[in-house]
């Protein structure tokens, strides 16, 4: 073979892998309509996994995956006959062997309720209030808790479902119960920069800098176009624009299998004079981020000498279409707001980065932490990560639910994560096993599910349970969650403290749990103060929304307020530090330099474009043990919480059996209104929509938006506030 056969070969090549990546995408197109056919046959009442999996050539785990509505009343199995050290092994898929779910053998535990006797009715009711415990009854009662013995048949166990990590036995394991060394949150020794912005609504051509309006032309809205009618109306240079209204990314959606394919065309399309941005400063960023909704294309010019980003005003809130003007001004009035609580206050790209940086600013400069917050080991980072879950969201359909509703009602808890911030685990965590659990006496039992930590359970649904679940079990899929709810099941799981709280406690009949391992923290205080603050400026915003003499005003300080909530939510998110995915481009010219370990996800005659993990990083802010908790006194909340002022409870666990349709993170939607509190604090729940009667029971998520929607219509509450 000479050089020239060689070059035509490769030619070849390339040709044959072009076409491989059409097939491919093409594959994704049917596998995407295969998913859309699922979905609506899930919708069927009578709708089983097991028929539609041969149908659709997938095994059950994966048209569960699809369709999780097929997943709460069909992943449950016979009961299993007794072993005596495997009942509960699971076999772990992508787990490490080092980290398989302790044995029966390995972790013997003693009955809970051998060592914590019945609670009274109030502590009972307690929950997530977090009173001080209730006196023993000097009566016998059933015990809070309990666990079937190992020589006992067990109940029924939930079948398919994805492994989830646990600590390791003995040495190995209490290895990970440190810190990363060298590695804090501290207090910042720099000063923030203030970064020049403009509003750009893509569909009208307005454009919005400081007190000036520009009306650009943009036929096809491409990053090529709107970088150089930008700065040709802004000669001085600006450093990102927001797009307001229009979407650009999303206008030749139609012509890409998958919307993030299209997001990532648009971002990574010719714009001669510019490339992508390799990041500078302090918050150095680098490369775009492709989002299907909320994307950051980063550029600088091949001069090097300006850098700008174009990113989505929808990651600080729902803009509906308004007038790149007000959305200035929600701004402005947003900084103006948080100035009055840090006088070093500077917008950041995004509210995530906004609210880590306005955290740092609290973080003590003097006493305990003054130098900083030690993070986690990774080991406990990835636990956490795989362990703990976010909002629950769950749809509850027929015969669960009355085929017909009489009504369908929304309560959406204001501003519900500000609620869960006044304690955060600090400190070097301690393991807690199910030995030591057992050992300690029933105050100590109840002071460690107060406090702030992450238990490994074995959980058992009461015989005789009529009500929605409590705790989450793992479901078939990525970080996928679903509650069991049905008598008799048992499962095992992670969950944080405020839950199991609640399954002990709760109001109607108590859980039985083993505590097979655990994670605990001492009790503090690191995001109070930055809670606080935000809190406050939440509620100065949320007045001039409502009492503003100007309409504009008033609906740029109810944005703003949006904003406010935005930066503390995911605040908190950025604290989760997820696995990150690197996306970034090669020239085809160059297509040798892609990395070895990427995936190509999007090419043309001029790039590649493609993505790699990068696994956790040395992030001298990574909390997941803060998230975690508070995503956790979240979702305890949904269920029951204490109104200490009214003397009153409220949450699904306070509605009679049958009535809740749905979970959607802070909110829940039941078939009928109830009187609880609402005094525009953060956790209260707001009734933001009713539909009256009789309706159809939503079976498909779509349905169930279709009816919040118009049951927020037909509600039309008094106030713009929202959760």
């Amino acid at each position: 073979m000479d050089a020239k056969i060689y070059s035509a070969q490769l030619a070849d090549l390339r040709a044959l892998r072009d076409d491989i990546k059409k097939a491919q995408a093409a594959l994704a197109k049917l596998e995407t309509a295969r998913a859309r056919r699922i979905t609506a046959l899930a919708g069927y009442e009578k709708a089983k996994a097991e028929r539609i999996a041969p149908a659709a050539g997938l095994s059950l785990a994966e048209v569960v995956a699809i369709a999780p509505i097929l997943a709460p009343d069909r992943l449950t199995t016979a009961p299993q006959p007794t072993s005596t050290a495997n009942d509960d092994q699971e076999t772990p898929a992508a787990v490490d062997e080092t980290a398989r779910p302790l044995t029966a053998e390995a972790a013997p535990t003693p009955p809970v309720g051998a060592a914590a006797p019945p609670l009274s009715r109030p502590a009972r009711q307690a929950a997530v209030a977090l009173p001080a415990p209730a006196p023993t009854p000097p009566a016998a009662a059933p015990a809070a808790a309990a666990v079937v013995p190992s020589s006992a048949a067990p109940p029924a166990r939930v079948g398919e479902s994805r492994a989830l990590p646990a600590v390791p036995e003995g040495a190995e394991g209490d290895r990970w119960f440190t810190h990363t060394p060298n590695l804090a949150s501290t207090h910042p020794n720099f000063t923030q920069q203030a970064r020049s912005m403009v509003f750009l609504d893509t569909r009208t051509g307005t454009l919005v800098h400081r007190n000036q309006t520009h009306q650009l032309t943009l036929p096809t809205g491409s990053v090529a176009e709107i970088l150089n009618a930008v700065f040709h109306a802004v000669p001085e240079g600006v450093e990102r624009i927001y797009i307001t209204a229009g979407d650009p990314w999303h206008r030749q959606a139609d012509q890409h299998p998958f919307l993030k394919d299209a997001v990532a065309a648009w971002l990574n399309a010719p714009t001669p004079g510019w490339r992508t941005d390799t990041g500078r400063g302090k918050d150095r960023l680098a490369g775009h981020f492709v989002h299907p909704r909320n994307p950051v294309g980063r550029y600088q010019r091949e001069n090097g000498e300006q850098h700008v980003e174009i990113r989505s005003a929808g990651e600080w809130f729902d803009t509906d279409n308004t007038d790149p003007a007000t959305v200035r001004d929600a701004f402005v009035l947003l900084w103006k707001t948080l100035r009055a609580h840090w006088s070093d206050a500077v917008l950041m790209g995004s509210p995530s980065q906004t609210g880590r940086d306005l955290w740092t600013r609290t973080i003590p400069t003097k006493g305990q932490y003054a130098d900083g917050y030690p993070v986690l080991s990774e080991e406990l980072r990835g636990l956490l990560h795989a362990t703990a879950g976010q909002g629950r969201t769950e749809l509850i359909t027929p015969p669960r639910v009355p085929e017909q509703l009489p009504a369908l009602v929304e309560y959406d808890r204001t501003f519900a994560y500000a609620k869960h911030t006044w304690k955060s685990g600090v400190g070097t965590p301690q393991r807690v096993t199910a030995r030591t659990f057992a050992s300690w006496s029933e105050k100590e039992q109840t002071k460690a599910l107060f406090a702030c930590g992450h238990w490994h359970v074995r959980v058992t649904v009461p015989d005789t349970w009529n009500h929605v679940g409590i705790l989450p079990a793992p479901a078939p899929g990525d970080r996928a969650w679903y509650y069991p709810a049905a008598p008799g099941t048992t499962f095992t799981t992670w969950a944080g403290g405020p839950e199991i709280y609640t399954a002990l406690t709760n109001p109607i009949q108590p859980w039985k749990i083993e505590i097979l391992d655990g994670i605990l923290w001492q009790d503090g205080k690191p995001l109070d103060d930055w809670s606080k603050k935000l809190k406050e400026s939440w509620a100065a915003l949320t007045a001039q929304a409502s009492l503003h003499g100007d309409a504009q005003q008033r609906t740029a300080a109810h944005l703003a307020s949006r904003a406010v909530r935005a930066i503390l939510l995911y605040g908190i998110g950025s604290f989760a530090q997820r696995p990150r995915t690197v996306t970034g481009t090669t020239p085809r010219a160059h297509q040798a330099d892609v990395p070895p370990d990427a995936e190509i996800i999007g090419f043309d005659d001029q790039t590649i474009t493609w993505q790699r993990p990068t696994g956790f990083t040395r992030d001298p802010y990574a909390h997941p043990e803060w998230a975690a908790h508070i995503w956790s006194s979240a979702r305890a909340a949904l269920l029951s919480q204490r109104h200490r002022d009214d003397d009153t409870y409220a949450g699904a666990l306070h509605t009679p059996p049958g009535t809740v349709v749905a979970f959607r993170t802070d909110a829940i939607y039941l078939t009928q209104p109830h009187n609880w509190p609402y005094h525009s604090q953060p956790g209260d729940y707001l009734n933001k929509g009713h539909l009256t009667g009789p309706i159809p029971a939503p079976t498909t998520e779509e349905r169930l938006l279709t009816l919040r929607d118009a049951g927020r219509a037909a509600h039309q509450p008094n106030s713009i506030q929202g959760a």
